[in-house]
């Protein structure tokens, strides 16, 4: 049992890691529409600045996912069984999002054409609202609990997810993602984007001091217990830190403080959820840690491998934070030099086209 609730933490410290560095993510790609200004060719320059900023870092910041769920699945298999068996539709409209936002990261400056950069700039942003919001309802109908039968399978059904509570979880994602996004603009960027990017993030850390801390106390009155209460109010320090850290342009401190707002709602999150995995809905049937967990050799070896593997992943993403620390300016960005439609064509028809030289794939 206590390797069990030890494994019901680091996945908890594993999602940590994603919200917060995916968050930005997330922010990054919904500001794309809200933060550029000026001519089409300005707005197009500083959507390649937005673009850039999270372009060495946004895969590996999905790994964090995709340790999550194996981690889920090799601790707690039947948690993984019911979690993605009961939210199918959610989870696979997420990872849907997912990829095609991937794919448009990838080929955004392949092909130099406005109309191709329009339609991959879409796709980042719709891959980047619905996870935003849809990652909320999830973890919001796990605070809240769900309908499981004896046998801990979901009988709620796809609508039962879309109750208030857990849409209200939603609008809190996205307001604090939004927030830690337009944040790491402002961070990461120089020039006009970056003072603009500040001045978007004055008005999201009001907003989301209002939106995220009343989900926060109706989390905490209504399905929580008494020691959540302290993430509740760190969660509320922070924000109100971002407001004032971002008012006087510290922009390191205000992404600290939005970062420590979502890891103080992953806290509120799993506090209310322990000692289950998946609370039964109004005291109904649960599927506890206990349920829930594997052999304890299994969850001996995934220990030994964690304490061994742990450092060298962490050390290799700090690595990568740093080598790609700069900020960045519209000064920065290159003329496009990406293939034109023109060469696709030809090449696709058998058509004989210039040679493609390798700066026509950067």
């Amino acid at each position: 049992m206590d390797l069990a609730i030890l494994w019901f933490v680091i996945i908890a410290l594993l999602w940590t890691g994603y919200l917060v560095l995916e968050g930005f993510d997330f922010g990054v790609g919904m500001l794309m529409s809200v933060l550029p200004r000026g001519s089409k060719e300005e707005r197009e320059t500083e959507r390649r600045v937005l673009v850039n900023t999270i372009g060495p870092v946004w895969d590996g910041n999905e790994v964090w996912l995709i340790t999550a769920g194996g981690a889920t699945f090799a601790a707690f298999p039947e948690w993984y069984a019911t979690l993605f068996s009961g939210f199918y539709v959610p989870l696979l409209l997420i990872l849907l999002a997912l990829i095609v936002r991937g794919v448009a990261f990838e080929y955004r400056g392949k092909i130099s054409d406005p109309g191709w950069a329009r339609r991959c700039d879409w796709a980042i942003q719709a891959g980047s609202w619905l996870p935003a919001i849809l990652w909320g309802v999830a973890f919001g109908n796990l605070v809240r609990g769900v309908a499981l039968d004896a046998d801990h399978q979901y009988v709620g059904g796809f609508w039962a997810l879309l109750n208030p509570f857990a849409l209200a979880g939603g609008l809190t994602t996205l307001v604090l993602f939004l927030l830690h996004g337009a944040v790491f603009v402002a961070l990461k960027t120089d020039g006009d984007i970056r003072h603009r990017a500040r001045r978007v993030a004055g008005g999201l850390s009001v907003a989301a001091l209002v939106v995220a801390g009343g989900w926060a106390v109706w989390a905490q009155v209504a399905y929580s217990v008494t020691w959540t209460w302290g993430a509740v109010a760190v969660a509320a320090a922070c924000l109100v830190g971002v407001v004032v850290t971002n008012a006087r342009g510290r922009e390191g401190w205000a992404f600290t403080l939005s970062a420590g707002a979502l890891v103080a709602a992953v806290v509120l999150i799993f506090g209310s959820m322990f000692p289950d995995v998946m609370p039964g809905l109004d005291g109904g049937s649960s599927l506890s840690i206990a349920e829930a967990a594997s052999t304890p050799y299994t969850l001996t070896v995934m220990t030994w491998v964690a304490v061994f593997l742990t450092p060298v992943v962490l050390a290799y993403q700090s690595w990568t934070y740093w080598v790609f620390r700069r900020r960045l300016s519209t000064a920065h960005i290159p003329a496009p030099a990406g293939l034109t439609w023109k060469k696709v064509k030809d090449a696709a028809f058998g058509h004989s086209v210039p040679a493609v030289k390798p700066s026509d794939l950067v």
